[in-house]
């Protein structure tokens, strides 16, 4: 049945037939006593902080992320983590049971406008001093249906609607969040198995360098200070070496919690980050239609569109409710008899909530809650700008340095080549070169972690952006 939109200032259409007429009266005493406001307006989008422009000039969205970006990377023990992740986080799986529940929740709401009927059968035995034991039996059913008239069941339906797409969306940003921890916990990984690496041959030449002090202090060249301030070197090294191997296995431990395995019990095999991993190419320009891609904003979008419709069910609650209520049932003696009689009735009625202050309240309490659901949506939004923006910052800046660290390094290594010319002519000593290779390799751990923060920065960008997840047209997509 199509809802009818009521007006707020009185009925405009009178019924021919008697009853819709007494129908039509009721509605008049309700709007003229209780002075409600029965006026469903169309959804807008709420309005949302505008930007006028971004660092980088808009695209389609075909030119800029791929639903798979995680393949950029190039690294096929990175594609399988997404697809184990994907298959056994409990996180999704909770969000992904969440939908079902939503979905199931539509059809209660629907049931709301069908017909209920009850069946019921007893018998009383009664025994009085003097007299004979009387029995009775009965038979009987009702049927109840209160016809949604004025589209009350249906707008709770359409509200319930918005929430299972909210809670879809709910599903797909969870999925993105899940798809960027796992990769960005494995680029971890893999920069400490690269980083102890690095600081184990660190280490290996600051031994060589004490041995060097030690021999010079043995032929009184150096005091015992320079011997001790090594030593001391040494004892930092080892102690941040301890500390990547303990940083290793916590980031192991988070990620075997990402794709759904007991801490401990997983383990990325040992490997070099710069070797497994490019450096993808990153998207030239934005996306256009930001708000509609991304999966946070689009829940948020929906749940504006739920507390609207609620809204608009609880003002159809003002109106009167038409029931018809039909009751049929026999009774007998002896039970052989209990089929051969039926009584059967039918009474319609109309309810008028003219005195009930639950009903307005309602309505002025989902009308606040529209503020609620429009200043979240509005917070998501700001925020999604802010995490847009400060990861193309933070991409640039780590870009820039990459370019100034790769100089130095190259500049580190021609001095390197030219000390080991030196040493073998005998101009400079052994520890001139070590402290050569020293600052090399801080360069280059340098280097390592700039190329960890690219990676990491290129993924928050792909999610900051909506993770390659099509536009969606919250105000058509109530079907």
């Amino acid at each position: 049945m199509k809802p009818i939109e009521p007006s707020v200032s009185c009925v405009e259409r009178v019924p021919s037939s008697a009853f819709a007429r007494a129908l039509a009266v009721g509605v008049g005493v309700l709007l003229l006593g209780g002075c409600a406001d029965v006026h469903l307006t169309e959804y807008e989008r709420p309005e949302a902080p505008a930007k006028a422009s971004w660092s980088r000039p808009a695209v389609s969205a075909a030119e800029t992320i791929a639903p798979d970006w995680w393949r950029g990377f190039g690294d096929p023990y990175l594609d399988q983590l997404v697809a184990k992740a994907i298959a056994g986080n409990f996180d999704v799986k909770v969000l992904a049971a969440r939908i079902q529940v939503a979905g199931a929740q539509i059809g209660e709401a629907r049931a709301g406008a069908l017909p209920t009927a009850d069946l019921g059968a007893g018998a009383s035995f009664e025994k009085s001093t003097g007299q004979k034991l009387t029995r009775q039996y009965n038979l009987g059913t009702q049927v109840n249906w209160d016809i949604d008239i004025w589209g009350k069941v249906e707008k709770g339906v359409q509200a319930q609607t918005a929430e299972y797409h909210a809670t879809e969306a709910d599903w797909r940003a969870g999925y993105l969040k899940l798809v960027s921890d796992v990769s960005t916990t494995y680029f971890q990984i893999l920069q400490l198995d690269e980083q102890i690496e690095q600081q184990q041959r660190a280490l290996a030449k600051n031994k060589d360098i004490l041995a060097t002090y030690e021999a010079m202090f043995k032929n009184g060249l150096v005091p015992n200070t320079q011997v001790l301030r090594q030593r001391a070197e040494i004892n930092k090294l080892n102690h941040d070496l301890l500390e990547q191997r303990r940083s290793r296995d916590i980031a192991g431990n988070a990620l075997s919690t990402l794709v759904g395995v007991p801490a401990g019990e997983f383990t990325v095999p040992v490997g070099r980050l710069q070797d497994r991993v490019q450096l993808p190419p990153v998207p030239a320009g934005l996306p256009s239609a930001l708000l509609e891609r991304r999966p946070d904003i689009v829940a948020a979008e929906f749940r504006v569109l739920e507390a609207h419709d609620l809204v608009g069910q609880a003002k159809l609650a003002q109106l009167p409710t038409i029931s018809l209520t039909g009751r049929g049932g026999t009774s007998s003696f002896a039970l052989g008899d209990l089929l051969k009689s039926f009584t059967f009735g039918f009474l319609p009625s109309i309810n008028i909530p003219l005195l009930d202050p639950s009903v307005k309240a309602h309505v002025k309490t989902s009308e606040a809650q529209i503020k609620v659901a429009e200043h979240d949506y509005q917070r998501v939004v700001i925020g999604a700008f802010e995490e847009v923006e400060n990861a193309l910052v933070n991409l640039d800046a780590h870009k820039q340095q990459r370019t100034e660290l790769q100089q130095q390094i190259e500049q580190l290594k021609v001095v390197s080549a030219q000390t080991q010319a030196q040493l073998k002519e005998g101009v400079i000593s052994q520890l001139e070169v070590f402290e050569t290779e020293r600052t090399l390799l801080a360069a280059q751990l340098a280097l390592l972690a700039n190329h960890q923060q690219i990676l990491s920065d290129t993924v928050v960008l792909y999610k900051a952006l909506g993770g390659g997840w099509p536009v969606v047209d919250v105000a058509n997509a109530r079907n």
